[in-house]
């Protein structure tokens, strides 16, 4: 199916939200279902969350790697079938007690040793797929796997406490290492070739069905990855290859003294200079990966908050020129323009809207932020433009029932705005406003969809240890429900 992006609505929903019963969602049967569901529900639209490893803090936006799948995700039944691994293999592990939470700690200790057994049960070095998935993806997987079988060498320290030699990728260093840990360096290519296959998979089956696929990807990357280690002159850092400054943005709604996210910062000057060859790789990857791609703080591109290395928040930060259109330019050689989608929300300027619009993004509202008392504020949807994605919610917030909870003249103001004379109404009323808007796509949370407290959170941002972890139950999303969102989505021509 051609990705074209037409009226519809969507759902948000991160693959790690799926039901399993092995402790996180994963790329087997309830994707399958799952994806039924939408299409029984007349949705166009499943927009997940990054699916890159995950490092510090279990973030998807905080990753190994800009290019690798999340080994987690893979599903285990989907190894069973292969006889890579036994029933028996997977139940002598405890996944959790909680069916709607992830236990981090469980799927750390347990999943990789999985993983390694099917490994060593597999004859996948003697098929002729998995030499060409490891041909076609040489740019990334030989680095990335080396990265991770150095991590399991060096007792997962991030790749600045190594060794020098290996640290600065001394090339006689990165021989010896490649001989010395060949077996750990197959693994993790392993991984990814079953992620891959199983990801392709899922995302044939929903094109089949009507579905389009939307991909996000942070900005920014995580400082101990795979492509700051193999590429570090394209970041601003030091003589030591510590960030000489890094990314955050100013104080806002969500954080009094602003949000410090620590990534380093690229040096646009040199990935400038090199054609910006690394982010055509990297989106010509999301081309294949995505019908659709949302870049993360598409204002960054524009122009990008740097804060001091060694600053406690991000008060201090400064305001710095990005590419803006050289680099949006070079990536159109690799994806087409009308596949990516704009995350403008933030500190937006007349500047990031200009050319967003050049270069013909859909941008972004979120119906929650509407309730200032400013009639003309832009999240209003009767402020809408139609080349919009309109959410109810973000990753980011709160649940619907959950910030209007604790706002009483928010409250007031959403409830009359949408017709509806109570809180308990107006997460379903939330749905009919954005389908009824001019929004070329209507995108709510499921935990909306479901009407859930703040218990059902994503994301806490500036915070770490209580986030990521809320999933789906079996039978929360029932057939009445997606019957419901089907009349409405035709009601209103999605």
């Amino acid at each position: 199916m051609e990705a074209c992006r037409t009226r519809g609505a969507g759902v948000l929903l991160p693959v790690s939200a799926l039901p399993s019963p092995y402790g996180i969602g994963t790329l087997g049967n309830a994707a399958y279902r799952f994806i039924d569901q939408l299409h029984a529900a007349g949705q166009r639209y499943w927009q997940v969350l990054p699916i890159g490893p995950t490092g510090f803090g279990n973030s998807p936006y905080q990753s190994y790697s800009a290019f690798a799948g999340n080994p987690y995700l893979i599903d285990l039944d989907r190894l069973i079938e292969q006889e890579l691994l036994t029933q028996q293999d997977i139940l002598k592990f405890d996944w959790g007690e909680n069916p709607s939470c992830i236990s981090y700690d469980k799927i750390a200790e347990h999943r990789l040793q999985l993983l390694q057994t099917a490994y060593e049960n597999s004859n996948h070095l003697y098929r002729s797929d998995y030499a060409a998935f490891c041909k076609k993806q040489e740019y990334w997987l030989d680095d990335y796997a080396l990265f991770m079988a150095c991590k399991d060498h060096f007792g997962q320290r991030e790749w600045l406490k190594w060794s020098p030699d290996i640290k600065e990728r001394n090339p006689s260093a990165l021989m010896n290492y490649r001989i010395l840990l060949k077996e750990k360096i197959q693994f993790w290519k392993f991984c990814q070739y079953q992620f891959y296959q199983q990801w392709n998979d899922v995302k044939t089956y929903a094109n089949e069905k009507g579905i389009y696929i939307i991909g996000d990807i942070p900005i920014y990357l995580a400082l101990d990855s795979a492509d700051v280690w193999t590429h570090p002159e394209l970041f601003l850092l030091d003589d030591e290859q510590q960030p000489k400054s890094v990314a955050g943005v100013p104080p806002d709604a969500f954080s009094a003294t602003g949000q410090l996210w620590g990534n380093p910062l690229y040096d646009w000057e040199q990935m400038e200079h090199t054609g910006f060859q690394w982010w055509k790789h990297r989106m010509a990857r999301c081309a294949e990966l995505y019908d659709f791609t949302r870049i993360d703080h598409f204002i960054g591109i524009v122009r990008y908050y740097e804060i001091p290395a060694g600053e406690e928040n991000a008060v201090k930060g400064q305001w710095q020129q990005g590419p803006g259109e050289k680099l949006l330019h070079a990536i159109h050689d690799v994806i087409e323009p009308h596949r990516i989608i704009a995350e403008d929300l933030g500190a937006l300027t007349d500047e990031v809207t200009s050319l967003r619009k050049q270069m013909g993004y859909p941008g972004m509202k979120v119906l929650q932020f509407g309730f200032d008392g400013n009639p003309q504020n832009e999240h209003l949807p009767h402020t809408y433009e139609k080349d919009t994605v309109a959410y109810s919610g973000t990753h980011d917030n709160e649940t619907v029932l959950g910030y209007f909870s604790g706002r009483e003249e928010e409250r007031k103001r959403a409830c009359f705005y949408c017709n509806v004379p109570v809180l308990k109404e107006l997460p379903s009323a939330f749905m009919r406003t954005l389908y009824a808007s001019v929004a070329d796509i209507a995108m709510l949370q499921m935990q909306d969809i479901l009407s859930l407290p703040n218990t059902a959170r994503m994301n806490f941002p500036s915070t770490i240890g209580e986030n990521w972890q809320w999933r789906l139950e079996q039978g929360q999303f029932t057939d009445k429900i997606a019957e419901d969102m089907r009349q409405l989505a035709h009601i209103y021509g999605r």
